[in-house]
């Protein structure tokens, strides 16, 4: 049931990523060209996005727990340091000169054009650097709080979640 699950949602976001034409990498680089060909239709996309994801959220995470999972995986940390704000600018920098983001390129490999399949080569790449460089650069790249902060929240809504580092406790509450 989980597959039959995780299969429906991607195929309802692909479908949605097609229709909206975020698939296409030249709306979204018309988004981008303010003094040109703009076209203001990603933002109503994207709005729309974060509304649902809002009250998803807050809906999902009022139950118990999540129906395929033990527990919700929900990042602890909330710090905003460099690395978050090195890695949103490197997705947005590739964003803007691609016109593809992952949610948008994965879709649109179906369409075989080179485009799509070059810059998924690189969405790969990039990972498998952030990864080497994650692993053997010590603790320069560290997230403040290590990895502690990054245990999945235990059951029911954020309010409730455990603060600070994950312990046994926390987890089994």
């Amino acid at each position: 049931m989980r597959l039959i699950s995780v299969y429906l949602i991607g195929l309802i976001f692909g479908v949605g990523i097609s229709i909206s034409g975020m698939a296409n990498p030249e709306k979204v680089l018309n988004f981008f060209d303010f003094a040109g060909t703009w076209n203001p239709s990603l933002a109503f996309v994207m709005g729309g996005g974060v509304v649902v994801a809002f009250f998803g959220y807050r809906t999902v995470l009022k139950r118990e727990g999540p129906s395929f999972d033990q527990m919700f995986h929900v990042p602890q940390n909330r710090t905003i340091d460099l690395k978050l704000l090195g890695g949103s600018a490197i997705f947005g920098i590739g964003w803007g000169l691609s016109g593809f983001c992952p949610g948008g390129a994965l879709p649109a490999l179906g369409t075989g054009r080179w485009e799509v399949i070059l810059f998924t080569l690189a969405l790969i790449a990039g990972m498998a650097v952030a990864r080497y460089i994650n692993t053997h650069t010590g603790k320069r790249f560290q997230t403040p709080g290590g990895p502690e902060l990054h245990q999945p929240a235990a059951h029911g809504p954020l309010t409730e979640a455990p603060r600070g580092p994950a312990t046994e406790q926390n987890l089994s509450n």
